[in-house]
């Protein structure tokens, strides 16, 4: 007994001592990340500062902080990402600032994210031109996406030993057929839409006719598009911009400045000097977007009217959701929140979304159309607003997009995987058991589906897609064979769907909150966003109560497993989807 006691007491105080540490190791870690959190401090500025604007970092629907990981504490600390919604309205401020003399447009590292991210930039810009102020760019490598928003500079520089690229839209998709056919893996693939493309990367080696059909439409919209843009602002007619493109004119900066993409070519060191001139000062003035966002703007007149802005952005799943993610409880709650509040009066939801769980869509759904009885609701379009993303949002007032937009995309599906072949020939592991009805296992990926499971599951793929089309014809009023047709799963670009009605208007998130203003009819009024932004102190309380190390890791492991992550998400998944083609990034 004596030995018993000796040992349960040393136990008991090593397990206290390890709790004393881990409480004392996470307090010093908190203690260590918020030292190391961006704090907003009141910037002022002097007469003819330059505005530098350098975009090398894929920006957020709106600003926030960075994601507490073990970059983020190793490297720098916890920064705040400057959003595009304070991007614009620092253009806009920048426009009437009589301190700002210019913008410095800087190219080299773009990754601004999609043109449907850097268009409103772009529109931005070509506001803030309109006081008179030059926008002055450079780059030493000018990539697409960059070239298109430095279009509309007043002057382009390219370094003379530098690159400019111009050669037309691509995209590449990622199939798992073989990878699948390895593990012996079979999907199982029940869908609606025979343009509903977002199970072929599990099904098929390359693209079907359809998909191709689709992509190669879209992608078409969006470079004529970009093309179009580029003619204006560079005054070059439409057919030469086309024929510079589609056969890849320029590849030397010489002839960038033949075909008048650039108007010169310049070390940065030799744009400085110019940019001096313009001042007319001696030492160069500059001040980034991030410290200017906290240059104070004179306040408006008081109002008590609310203008609601509903983030809706990332894939659509169940449960809390996050800045990134589309949950259940997040958007949910924002709607209800948005339209419980007697101060607002109008109701914006910014939709940056390729779809996901069509039961959690529906619930959205249903929110939407409660708050729309009560106040005017419109939707602004991202870079993405298809398949669930298009289902949450077509019963709005107004459906406002960007011309770049990927949207429609109305079918659905479900992957049920049969992994018998899996665990048996490569694991060794088989599976047996007892069940009280004939259906009593359905759905298990331990096996194949019989021909009675595959109907009962067509069978529900059906009726979500026979909701999901009624939705869009009773929110669009139209008929059931129109959304049929433009329907079945096809993918269009935000300038497609305004001509077959499944938007109202082309325009940004600004073009947004004016209409829903307008439909409130209200004169004044502040802008209040949903769902709240945590901050970094309030993410790492709750990370205390999570696995605190694997909330740090995941976003190193996320990136560099993104796809395959995504892949897995989707096969997991016992649920019905509606949900965009797989991942695709255009260039």
């Amino acid at each position: 007994m004596k030995q018993f006691f000796k040992f349960f007491f040393a136990s008991l105080l090593g397990s206290v001592a390890a709790l004393f540490m881990f409480f004392f190791l996470s307090f010093i870690i908190i203690i260590g990340m918020v030292a190391l959190v961006d704090t907003d401090e009141d910037v002022t500025i002097l007469e003819n500062t330059i505005l530098e604007l350098e975009f090398n970092k894929e920006i957020p629907e709106r600003s926030q902080f960075d994601d507490i990981n073990i970059s983020s504490i190793a490297f720098g600390g916890i920064g705040k990402i400057i959003g595009l919604n304070d991007i614009v309205a620092n253009l806009k401020k920048a426009k009437n600032d009589n301190n700002i003399a210019a913008i410095y447009l800087k190219l080299d590292n773009f990754n601004a994210g999609g043109y449907s991210t850097i268009e409103p930039i772009r529109n931005g810009l070509i506001d803030f031109k309109e006081s008179g102020k030059p926008i002055i760019a450079h780059g030493n490598y000018i990539s697409q996406s960059a070239f298109y928003l430095a279009s509309v500079a007043d002057t382009i520089y390219l370094t003379p030993t530098g690159n400019l690229e111009f050669k037309g839209l691509s995209a590449e998709l990622l199939f798992f057929k073989k990878t699948l056919d390895k593990l012996e893996i079979e999907a199982q693939v029940i869908k609606v839409g025979k343009f509903k493309s977002a199970v072929e990367p599990f099904i098929v080696e390359e693209m079907s006719n359809e998909n191709r059909e689709q992509v190669s439409s879209f992608m078409n919209s969006i470079n004529n598009h970009l093309l179009q843009g580029i003619s204006v602002a560079r005054n070059i007619e439409g057919d030469e911009i086309k024929n510079i493109s589609n056969n890849m004119l320029v590849q030397s900066p010489i002839e960038a400045v033949k075909y008048n993409l650039v108007d010169k070519l310049n070390y940065e060191v030799e744009v400085i000097e110019v940019l001096k001139e313009l001042t007319g000062k001696k030492k160069l003035k500059t001040i980034s977007l991030k410290k200017y966002n906290n240059v104070s703007e004179e306040s408006s007149s008081f109002t008590s009217n609310r203008i609601a802005i509903i983030y809706a952005v990332g894939e659509i799943n169940g449960g809390k959701g996050s800045n990134t993610e589309i949950g259940k409880d997040n958007i949910v709650d924002a709607i209800r929140k948005a339209r419980k509040n007697k101060k607002v009066k109008g109701i914006v939801m910014r939709v940056n979304s390729p779809g996901g769980s069509a039961l959690i869509s529906d619930l959205i759904w249903k929110e939407v159309e409660l708050a729309k009885a009560e106040k005017p609701f419109v939707v602004s379009y991202g870079r993405y607003a298809a398949s669930g993303g298009y289902y949450i949002s077509c019963g709005a007032d107004k459906i406002i997009s960007e011309p770049t937009t990927l949207t429609g995309s109305i079918g659905v599906f479900s992957i049920i995987p049969n992994m018998q072949k899996f665990f048996d020939s490569k694991l060794g592991i088989t599976f047996d058991g007892v069940k009280t009805g004939k259906y009593s296992d359905f759905v298990t990926g331990s096996r194949q589906l019989t021909f009675n499971e595959k109907s009962i599951l067509q069978k529900q793929v059906n009726t979500v897609y026979s909701t999901f089309v009624n939705k869009v014809v009773d929110g669009r009023e139209m008929a059931f064979d129109e959304v049929n047709k433009i329907g079945q799963g096809r993918v269009w670009s935000g300038l497609q769907a305004l001509e077959i009605g499944l938007v109202d208007e082309i325009g940004g998130l600004d073009h947004a909150v004016m209409l829903a203003k307008e439909l409130a009819e209200i004169d004044d009024y502040k802008i209040v966003e949903y769902p709240e932004i945590k901050e970094p102190f309030q993410e790492m309380l709750e990370l205390l109560q999570e696995d605190i190390s694997a909330k740090i890791f995941s976003a190193e492991i996320n990136n560099i497993f993104e796809h395959y992550s995504k892949a897995l998400k989707m096969v997991k998944s016992n649920e019905i989807q509606a949900r965009l083609p797989f991942e695709m990034k255009m260039k």
